[in-house]
């Protein structure tokens, strides 16, 4: 959520803005919180007026009482009440347009960068830099459901009868390898220092509408059903909703922190849930990062964090390379990302795995979260990216490191993680 006060004095840099992140359909929120928010103040001018009336008009009452002026007195706490009566209705006005302001202003989206490339959609992204040689071996490599099939390691039949599409049991090494990405993410986060953390797996409403838009809200997060609790998408959800109206003191910050969680999604819009993979599920695992920190600082944090994803794939053998999300794939929250995509030998191509995004103050705003520093209390920035989801990697893994009998070798830094195992053969 954008300051109010920067939409009352610059509506046009906030429609350009949704004009560049190709949502006109957005364009007239703008009016209409000018109009309600001119009307909100109004209205609480009046209230302020009719308090101070009311101050003044009580005071009076005590002298005349005092005097024995009774009748007189009467009649002005008869205003009072009529004041009061005023003030309660006043009042209503007040937080019904406080209420229609705050609906329409959680639907304009933040300030982009600069920086940001302008197109419609994630295919007009642009390619920043590759990492690593991407190799295509001379013999076929196989679709990766069928590689865990072969490995003894995937079962997905089983999972339809208990869970239905989207979902999976990992067995053997391959639930070994999985654990061991996910254990190595957490330490070389640690290395880094994160300071690590297991958090909530469900949020209440008001931190869920805090971390995101609400497009976003009905495409991913899970309902409990008659509680005020859903299921993460991802535990940045939890992680950043960790601060939710504190004010955090600044000799404190940075504060940054790797998490593990599961993550539910429902995925609604995809083009269906495959049946034999692993690419799109409802149910997967994963190391986050978050930071929350100065408003100066949260751009050297953005470069940091997209670098150390970089920088873990590099240390698997993995080849990678980032691309800058334009305008029109940026959710509505984030003020810049960046993709982080590997590479498939199978497709020939790069495939996501991981997403950086600095969101300036827009959740902070949205959660109430604020640094207390010299010269008063200002909202924070707040930063999210992918360490690592296995699901996605493991398919990384998988077809970098397939061999022509059917095998695949342990990238060399997972290793330990699974009792010195080198090779994972056909079962």
């Amino acid at each position: 959520m954008i300051d109010i006060k920067f939409l009352r004095e610059n509506p046009e840099i906030v429609k350009e803005n949704i004009k560049k992140k190709f949502q006109d359909h957005k364009l007239t929120l703008v009016d209409e919180v000018i109009e309600l928010d001119s009307k909100s103040r109004e209205i609480k001018l009046k209230g302020d007026e009719l308090r101070s009336e009311r101050n003044s008009l009580s005071s009076q009452i005590g002298s005349l009482m005092k005097e024995g002026k009774r009748e007189e007195a009467e009649v002005i706490k008869e205003k009072v009440k009529k004041i009061n009566e005023d003030l309660v209705e006043n009042e209503k006005l007040e937080a019904q347009y406080d209420a229609d302001v705050k609906e329409r202003m959680m639907k304009i989206p933040n300030i982009i960068h600069e920086s940001v490339p302008i197109g419609k959609d994630d295919s007009q992204n642009i390619e920043i830099k590759r990492y690593g040689e991407p190799v295509v071996p001379d013999y076929e490599i196989p679709f990766h459901g069928d590689i865990l099939e072969n490995l003894g390691g995937i079962d997905l039949d089983s999972a339809r009868r208990v869970a239905g599409n989207g979902f999976y049991y990992l067995l053997g090494d391959v639930a070994r390898l999985h654990s061991a990405v996910l254990t190595y993410a957490r330490d070389f986060m640690i290395n880094k220092g994160f300071t690590y953390c297991i958090p909530p797996y469900m949020i209440r409403a008001d931190v869920v509408t805090g971390v995101m838009s609400f497009e976003e809200m009905d495409a991913m997060m899970y309902k409990i059903e008659g509680e005020d609790l859903y299921l993460i998408g991802t535990s940045e959800h939890s992680m950043i909703g960790k601060f939710k109206g504190q004010i955090l003191k600044d000799e404190n910050l940075p504060y940054t922190m790797t998490s593990y969680s599961p993550c539910f999604r429902k995925e609604k819009g995809a083009h269906g849930i495959e049946e034999r993979g692993i690419y799109r599920i409802h149910q997967f695992e994963k190391q986050e990062m978050i930071v929350v920190c100065e408003p100066e600082d949260s751009w050297n944090w953005y470069d940091k964090m997209w670098n150390y994803t970089v920088e873990l794939f590099k240390s698997m053998g993995v080849p990678v390379r980032t691309l800058e999300c334009c305008s029109g794939d940026l959710a509505d929250l984030k003020a810049k990302s960046c993709d982080v995509e590997a590479w498939s030998p199978r497709q020939k191509k790069y495939f996501e795995v991981g997403s950086c995004s600095n969101l300036t103050d827009a959740q902070a705003r949205r959660l109430g979260i604020r640094i207390k520093g010299e010269k008063g209390n200002y909202y924070a920035h707040t930063l999210n990216n992918t360490v690592v989801a296995p699901p996605r990697m493991l398919i990384a893994i998988l077809e970098n490191n397939y061999q022509e009998d059917g095998t695949v070798i342990v990238p060399e830094v997972l290793r330990p993680y699974m009792g010195g195992t080198e090779r994972i053969t056909i079962k």
